[in-house]
């Protein structure tokens, strides 16, 4: 069912007009949606609509509203990611699949051994927030996160001062595993949590050093070592895993 969207003034009288040129165009045009046909639509306080198409103007399109209830298309904490960018697809894989797996927000983060100059990054930043956009209408997510501006790695840990949880995944300088450390801390309910993946390089001893001195927890995925799109999603997969393996018991 085509996942869209849309402002709660669009909602007036049991019935949704869509009329903004993006949302038109993609169901009119692209997908060619006609009258009978499911729509799923959300707006910006996380209500989620099920809809049927009613009619299909030259401008606009009506939808019935059928049902309505608060969308439950998030995580029960607050996941950021804090990454140095990759090169294209690699790039543009790590932002979808974040988007994926719920994360409030993503920063990129250039690093010593980053792989793409900090003029490129700050030219990707409306496009990876795009593809946020799209993966988010995809996986049905209740709201869009958010691509901030290129930051650094001092800037990043200077949040544990708010009250920020972070955790650095460095393969090669540690054998404390994601689990051994959820279990004498636990990720809580409505907890905000930064996890922190380097480049394809890794972290030089400069960035290592600021870690250490900022008591930073560098942690393991296994003796395997993964690529760096690769570890951002088990990463996020095993941050949510063991959440939810903490809720159980």
């Amino acid at each position: 069912m085509p996942h869209f969207f849309i402002n709660s003034n669009d909602v007036i009288n049991n019935k949704i007009v869509i009329s903004d040129k993006d949302n038109y165009n993609h169901l009119a045009k692209s997908l060619r949606i006609r009258k009978s046909e499911k729509l799923l639509l959300i707006d910006e306080n996380k209500i989620q609509y099920e809809t049927i198409v009613e009619n299909i103007t030259g401008k606009e399109i009506i939808a019935d509203v059928k049902k309505s209830y608060l969308s439950k298309r998030e995580l029960e904490f607050n996941l950021y990611l804090a990454q140095s960018p990759l090169r294209s697809d690699a790039q543009g894989n790590v932002v979808e699949k974040s988007t994926e797996l719920g994360v409030d927000g993503l920063y990129p983060m250039y690093t010593d051994n980053c792989a793409l100059a900090q003029s490129v990054i700050n030219k990707k930043i409306d496009k990876w927030q795009r593809v946020m956009y799209e993966a988010s209408k995809q996986c049905e997510r209740s709201y869009v996160p958010k691509c901030f501006e290129i930051t650094y790695l001092t800037n990043i840990l200077q949040m544990k001062d708010k009250g920020y949880k972070i955790i650095a995944f460095c393969e090669r300088y540690t054998d404390l595993s994601l689990h051994e450390y959820c279990k004498e801390n636990p990720i809580k309910k409505g907890e905000n949590l930064i996890v922190i993946i380097g480049p394809e390089g890794g972290f030089s001893e400069r960035e290592f050093n600021l870690f250490k001195d900022n008591n930073i927890p560098m942690l393991t995925l296994g003796n395997l070592i993964l690529k760096a799109d690769t570890a951002v999603t088990v990463a996020l997969g095993n941050i949510i895993y063991e959440f939810n393996n903490y809720r159980k018991n």
